[in-house]
């Protein structure tokens, strides 16, 4: 089916979900690391975002607890301080580069307030030049709203459409794909309206891979939590985020996947650690792992306490290492509360 053997695809992302390990998201858009960058009050350049990456994967054993991290087009083509090319610095970690390929998510035409990602033009050329510069696997992120009469059916479907069509250009080009459908939490609705959007996306993107002959073994699926919205009055407890969680990817999710790394989708640190855990303890069959490819619940504080200014690097590296093997942790079921004192103190 491809012209790289199925059994390195899936020797990768097995790699990607060992035991213990997950996935730093760190392809934040330039103008998305701009914005968080201005917040904090850091300068946002090539340089100082060259500076922020490079002190994030140069965090002392990093590779125990992440074994890819995906970056961005920018970052994939500079070299560190040292002249390293930042995958080497990466693969020096026993960390695998990614890469995101998409575009962004734009209005979808006849519907503006719902999305479509774009970036499939060209996509098999840059999946070979990703491939050339270290790259081993990708990331594609759709984005599913919830609202009133929201999302069309027509959403969902073209979306999944787009994801499967970029899974297959990336396993033709040696790339595992990360296979991203975020239905958002932006929104008042219950957890109950989360797990209907949640599932009908899944049944549709696993359709459309199955169309376009993706081999499930060479994938990682990426998906949200079901999950009560943000601005919902009743939060479902973290039992219940687990349990919905759980329930509504054995009813859609392959076997044949060999993990799932969820996205922390605005979630805090330690709510993504804790849901993250109760899934892992749960008792019933879990015939995937299940992990994390989290980028702002492994970023953030470490972003604050970095502040650009070289004289943090250390104190924000004990950030990245902490909340790392948290998350570590919470893969294997064996997060608790009390970890969070160690982050405190460090």
């Amino acid at each position: 089916m491809s012209q790289f053997p199925l059994d390195q695809l899936t020797t990768t992302a097995e790699a990607m979900v060992a035991n213990g390990k997950g996935v730093l998201a760190a392809d934040e858009s330039t103008p998305t690391c701009t914005k968080r960058f201005q917040n904090l009050g850091i300068v946002s350049s090539e340089a100082s975002r060259r500076d922020y990456r490079e002190m994030l994967f140069t965090t002392s054993g990093l590779g125990e607890f992440v074994s890819g991290a995906i970056l961005y087009d920018e970052t994939i083509r500079q070299t560190a301080s040292d002249g390293t090319p930042i995958p080497a610095l990466l693969q020096k970690q026993g960390v695998l580069p990614g890469i995101k390929v998409d575009t962004g998510a734009k209005p979808l035409a006849g519907a503006p307030e719902e999305k479509v990602t774009e970036g499939l033009d060209g996509l098999r050329d840059r999946v070979a030049d990703y491939y050339d510069l270290g790259a081993r696997f990708a990331k594609w992120r759709a984005v599913i709203t919830i609202g009133a009469d929201l999302p069309s059916r027509a959403c969902i479907e073209v979306n999944a459409h787009a994801l499967a069509r970029y899974a297959r250009l990336c396993q033709e080009g040696g790339l595992v794909p990360i296979v991203e459908p975020e239905v958002l939490m932006d929104g008042g609705h219950d957890i109950d309206r989360c797990d209907e959007i949640t599932t009908a996306t899944l049944h549709s993107v696993f359709h459309a891979l199955f169309e376009q002959d993706v081999a499930l073994e060479g994938i990682l699926l990426k998906p949200s939590m079901v999950i009560s919205g943000k601005d919902c009055p009743e939060q479902a407890g973290v039992q219940e985020v687990a349990e919905r969680t759980v329930r509504c990817l054995r009813r859609t999710v392959p076997a044949a996947v060999p993990g799932i790394v969820f996205l922390s989708g605005g979630q805090s640190d330690e709510a993504a650690s804790a849901h993250l855990n109760a899934m892992n303890v749960l008792a019933g069959p879990r015939p995937w792992k299940l992990s994390f490819s989290y980028g702002r619940a492994l970023q953030d504080l470490a972003m604050r306490r970095w502040k650009g200014a070289t004289e943090n690097v250390g104190h924000a590296q004990q950030a990245l290492h902490c909340r790392a093997k948290f998350n570590s942790a919470a893969s294997r079921g064996a997060y608790t509360e009390q970890m969070e004192q160690e982050l405190k103190a460090a």
